[in-house]
């Protein structure tokens, strides 16, 4: 591909090309820059074919190479198999409304005649929708808006007739982008970044596309991979990294015939996986459809608005009905049919709920229709789980005890981080991590290191053996021995954290006391959600007592339970929801998946497992658990806005109605006033939300 580099500055920037390309080959391009995940954002100027990129400075070169060897002839033959794909001329909301008003204005622009027929044509639409209306018996706003358009074009107002429609149809348009938009928001959100994978073919391991990984398949997975299908294990021993799905902050050992799921991770030890489920065939399409359903999930306000455009047609007819009875004027009696609440009230309000969805989708949070943004709003009570939720679910050294005068906390980290090093998974991170940041200096000290999965490292350190692991390899497996003083203590130090223990010479020496943090936003989340008016926050948690004590204590919330399983979860939520509570929900793992489907609004973390986010109603695309005040604070904006449009369009649509009945001013003039006060509101509605409280 032709480009050369226009402007850069670190992580950041512009290509340009001698060409100017085709809409269709910079879809293609478009598509294939979607595909590569060390750009982090890309917009692609259709104009001039240029090209703005942000990425990790550190990319650059591999970015660049990418680049390169996208040939032309390649991305001409390149497929778009993706249906929610945006093409460039749908992709930004500023063009579909710049092209509205651009073709209107040539349209006014031609012939009277050719305007004509032009409204004639666009009229068919309507005018059916209105009559499909009435033959169901049925008066809705699609009768009114007939009406309105063929009393113009009857009475030779072909111009008033063009304005109604082209509201109506630009209000189409914006819903449709906005719908596709968040399609394609919601599949980048839950894709698995994995393209190939190592499958099992007879004695031989060959690559295929995840794509065309077949139910039976046998895919290998290494240490330190993404688990990239669900399926059973039938070889190999491992330790998986579920917190997402199951809420335990330490990862989970498998075997063989345990299942295992897509977008977990293989800490330790390598397992051959037979498929279970095709890659597209996930919850992610459940999803779509919700999010398709778009009439269940309006918000309750832009629900009430346009059926309150419905209800008031009848009055529109009665009221031009009365009219013309009373003054035998035709002119007075049509200012109820030019001036109607539908255009702006079905226009407007969409576009408030539309805006505010877009805005969170810009800010890594997709919102799965208007009614969950206005019932967070609304709500009184939150609930959270614990892991990968409030805590980080990233294990830490919190302390170091030592058991033997010749070995100090220096000496004993020191020891640790040299055999677990060589291991990386979560546990050997967070060790070798302490030892950074004590500035520990750990040199190889040792033999060669033996792993056993799942319980832990024996290495020889001259000839003392060296041992680290679980409980039940230093003490059951090695037989290291341990008085009752030691044994009383480490009982205490079980109440509160996850233990690694440390022996040298068959004597324990150390244990390492882990524990899962606090997320560094989640006090002042809490505290922010309870300056927001929530009068109950709540932690539920599968965890021992006393992790969920010490969470609760630092966070200082209202109430929480422990050891809680999934049902008890749900039956907490449905127990507050008949006291008359208004609650969310969120949480990251599959256990949570009956609670946030129970909550009135459920919010999923965004490292959460793929059926949490399925039955999420809200999907947080950022580890920030902070983005949760700002999407309440979006929410509460939102009401409020489409609170001030409704009475701003019932007042100045209703002084229009009385100005025109009265021959105050005429039709055209207060059918221009009409259409010109519901395209304001319409492009107010367009600005960004500024988070209110």
């Amino acid at each position: 591909m032709d480009i050369s580099i226009a402007h850069r500055i670190p992580g950041r920037c512009r290509l340009i090309s001698n060409k100017l390309y085709s809409i269709n080959f910079l879809d293609k391009l478009s598509y294939l820059l979607d595909k590569n995940d060390q750009i982090l954002t890309y917009k692609i100027y259709k104009k001039n074919s240029s090209i703005s990129l942000e990425y990790k400075e550190e990319d650059f070169p591999s970015i660049c190479r990418y680049l390169l060897s996208l040939k032309e002839e390649t991305i001409d033959q390149t497929v778009i198999d993706d249906q929610n794909f945006l093409s460039l001329e749908e992709n930004d909301l500023f063009d579909i409304v710049r092209d509205s008003f651009e073709t209107r204005l040539l349209i006014r622009l031609l012939p009277m005649p050719i305007r004509t027929v032009l409204t004639l044509y666009k009229s068919g639409a309507f005018i059916k929708s209105g009559l499909k209306s009435l033959w169901n018996r049925r008066l809705s706003v699609d009768v009114l808006d007939m009406t309105a358009i063929s009393v113009s074009m009857l009475s030779g107002d072909f111009a008033t007739a063009s304005s109604i429609m082209f509201l109506l149809g630009l209000g189409e348009d914006l819903e449709e982008w906005t719908l596709k938009k968040s399609k394609q928001n919601l599949t980048k959100s839950l894709a698995i970044q994995v393209d190939k994978v190592f499958v099992k073919d007879g004695h031989e391991k060959i690559i295929k596309s995840l794509d065309d990984v077949e139910i039976g398949d046998a895919v290998y997975v290494n240490m330190g991979s993404v688990i990239p299908v669900d399926g059973k294990v039938i070889d190999g021993l491992g330790l998986v990294n579920q917190s997402s799905f199951t809420g335990e902050s330490e990862p989970v050992k498998v075997t063989k015939n345990k299942t295992v799921f897509a977008g977990t991770v293989l800490e330790e030890g390598q397992l051959l996986i037979e498929t279970t489920k095709k890659h597209n065939e996930t919850r992610l399409n459940y999803i779509i459809d919700l999010i398709n359903s778009s009439e269940e999930n309006k918000a309750l306000a832009q629900l009430n608005a346009e059926n309150k455009a419905d209800g008031l047609v009848k009055y529109s007819f009665l009221g031009a009905g009365i009219t013309y009875l009373l003054t035998r004027n035709f002119t007075a009696a049509k200012a109820f049919l030019m001036v109607d609440f539908s255009c702006a009230l079905k226009l407007t309000m969409p576009i408030a709920v539309m805006k505010a969805m877009n805005q969170a989708s810009d800010n890594n949070v997709l919102v799965k229709g208007g009614k969950y943004l206005e019932d967070l709003a609304k709500a009184d009570t939150i609930i959270f789980d614990k892991t990968g939720t409030l805590t980080k679910s990233e294990p830490m050294v919190e302390k170091i005890i030592t058991f033997n005068p010749d070995y100090d906390e220096r000496d004993c980290l020191r020891i640790a981080a040299c055999l677990e090093e060589h291991f990386p998974h979560s546990i050997a991170n967070a060790v070798v991590n302490k030892a950074h940041e004590e500035n520990v200096k750990h040199e190889e000290m040792h033999s060669e290191p033996e792993y056993i999965v799942a319980h832990g490292i024996s290495a020889y350190i001259g000839k003392q053996k060296a041992l680290i692991g679980s409980a039940h390899f230093i003490f059951d497996d090695e037989g290291v021995r341990l008085n009752a003083e030691d044994q009383s203590l480490i009982d205490e130090l079980k109440e509160e954290y996850s233990l690694l223990y440390l022996a040298l010479d068959n004597e324990l020496i150390s244990v390492l006391c882990i524990s899962d943090p606090l997320r560094s936003d989640a006090k002042e989340t809490v505290d922010q959600l309870r300056d927001l008016g929530f009068k109950h926050i709540v932690m539920l948690t599968g965890d021992a007592e006393n992790a969920a004590r010490s969470v609760a204590q630092q966070l200082s919330l209202d109430e929480y339970q422990s050891q809680v399983l999934p049902e008890d979860k749900a039956n907490c939520i449905k127990s507050m929801k008949a006291k008359g509570h208004t609650v969310v929900m969120i949480g990251d793992g599959i256990n949570d998946s009956v609670a946030l489907s129970m909550a009135d609004v459920g919010i999923s973390m965004h490292k959460g497992a793929d059926i949490a986010k399925e039955i999420s109603d809200i999907a947080i695309g950022t580890d920030e658990l902070y983005s949760l005040v700002n999407v309440v604070k979006l929410g509460r904006s939102m009401l409020k806005r489409m609170k001030a449009d409704h009475q701003e369009i019932m007042l100045v649509n209703s002084s229009l109605i009385a100005l025109g009945a009265f021959n105050i001013i005429s039709n055209t003039t207060s059918s221009f006033l009409h259409n010109t006060s519901t395209v304001m509101i319409a492009g107010n509605n367009m600005k960004d939300y500024i988070y209110e409280e």
